[in-house]
């Protein structure tokens, strides 16, 4: 079901210690170009995905498959991931700190603010290199920044 383009995710809540995705799996999704996986649960074969270019984010990893320890209940239904309910058509925004999911009818709003924040960050880390206190450049505008 998934487009070139599209995030596939993964709730994996049983607490079984298996993985919700692998290697085999992130192959294909590269060839079909799928952006990446987000997992709330274990994955296998990370370096393999990393070694493909595939992103691949989750709570961990293992080395045990899911054959035989996990079924797939549905897809392309409605999933929670920790606090966050995601549906088909929702965003997603992931690096190395965090994965954060935003609903489509948010997303213009979240990308200006992001901008503007990003924006603000550049500016604030030329002025550190270019030797302005740390104290200086942290002041309460950008605290009141962040707050919107």
């Amino acid at each position: 079901m998934a487009q070139k383009g599209d995030v596939i995710v993964v709730e994996q809540r049983t607490g079984i210690v298996a993985g919700s995705w692998g290697g085999i799996l992130s192959t294909g999704a590269k060839v079909r170009g799928i952006a990446g996986v987000i997992s709330d649960g274990l994955v296998r074969d990370v370096d393999e995905a990393r070694g493909l270019g595939f992103p691949i984010y989750a709570r961990g990893s293992t080395a045990l498959t899911a054959r035989g320890r996990l079924a797939e209940l549905e897809t392309g239904g409605t999933v929670q991931i920790a606090d966050a309910t995601v549906q088909t058509g929702d965003y997603v925004i992931a690096d190395g700190t965090a994965v954060v999911f935003v609903s489509a009818s948010h997303i213009a709003a979240v990308l200006d603010t992001a901008e503007q924040i990003a924006a603000r960050e550049s500016i604030m880390s030329k002025a550190l290199m270019e030797g302005m206190s740390i104290t200086d450049v942290m002041g309460a505008d950008y605290e009141e920044m962040l707050k919107r």
